[in-house]
């Protein structure tokens, strides 16, 4: 009886010395990754005299919410702001509508190169986007849609169209078919189909796929460049760059612009943060 109680006191003995020592790494790996941040949120709340006197990396000896006014107001902070959320909610509610029709017509039908049209809206995310941002800026100004947040949502729905229909089609493809007999014995047709059965199965899917490109379509600054002109239309992440170009040495105008434009990533992360992890596997094993 003795032996496996000295062979279970060393293997208890190990676990515990790996999950302190998964503790420590995991601890000081936080700290690293959350210190940048906080940084961010001590530069924004202190005055411009402040940091000139003392500099950036001292103690703040002030707490002030005038940097956020004056990234809100002079800076546009809040326009900008107001055309990302329209720009993501709409690209986003298209984007899953287009290629949910898609995925399902793949999937279903024996629709003649179904596969190769697949894989071909696939190979259109391979490309390299610098090497079409003209290309994309001359299309969009023949269709006189240039300088509009109609086009860059056109560019981005675009672009998403490929990966979308790709794990979507993956998705679709697991669900029995006996769902689908059963249904259309009962007379449903495949509106119905689509709208009564497909859609709220592949909700869990969807709300993955929702959360990525939410962050993807909010973050993006290269197409925002590449289509619009007008300051007054720019998107959260050109509007930082122009304040970064206005308040080159208000560092404290600059972090309060960030940190108001994190704010809606950071919201959609923690609603859908189960989805995240799920959104990198969906469709992986189906």
């Amino acid at each position: 009886m003795s032996a496996p109680i000295a062979t279970s006191r060393p293997t208890s003995a190990r676990k515990r010395r790996r999950e302190w020592l998964f503790h420590v790494s995991m601890t000081a790996i936080t700290l690293l990754w959350v210190t940048p941040l906080l940084f961010v949120i001590s530069v924004a709340f202190r005055e411009f005299d402040d940091l000139a006197l003392n500099g950036l990396g001292s103690w703040p000896a002030s707490f002030t919410f005038s940097a956020f006014q004056t990234a809100w107001v002079e800076g546009d902070i809040g326009g900008a702001l107001t055309n990302s959320v329209i720009v993501t909610v709409g690209t986003v509610l298209a984007v899953l509508f287009l290629a949910s029709l898609a995925a399902f017509a793949l999937s279903r039908y024996a629709i003649p190169f179904g596969r190769t049209i697949l894989l071909v809206m696939l190979a259109g995310n391979l490309l390299p986007p610098q090497i079409l941002l003209i290309p994309v800026a001359k299309i969009c100004e023949m269709l006189g849609i240039y300088d509009s947040l109609f086009a860059l949502m056109v560019v981005q729905v675009g672009f998403g169209m490929g990966f979308f229909t790709f794990v979507l089609y993956g998705f679709m493809r697991s669900l029995p078919g006996e769902i689908f007999e059963a249904a259309r014995i009962d007379g449903a047709g495949d509106l119905r189909i689509y709208a009564s059965i497909v859609m709220p199965l592949c909700r869990p899917a969807l709300a993955a796929l929702a959360a990525l490109e939410s962050t993807w379509v909010f973050n993006d600054l290269l197409w925002a460049l590449t289509v619009l002109r007008t300051d007054t239309k720019f998107p959260i992440t050109a509007a930082l760059l122009n304040l970064q170009g206005g308040y080159t040495t208000a560092w404290n105008v600059v972090a309060a612009g960030a940190l108001v434009a994190a704010v809606p990533t950071t919201i959609v992360f923690f609603a859908f943060q189960k989805h995240f992890v799920s959104g990198l596997l969906v469709g992986s094993n189906k």
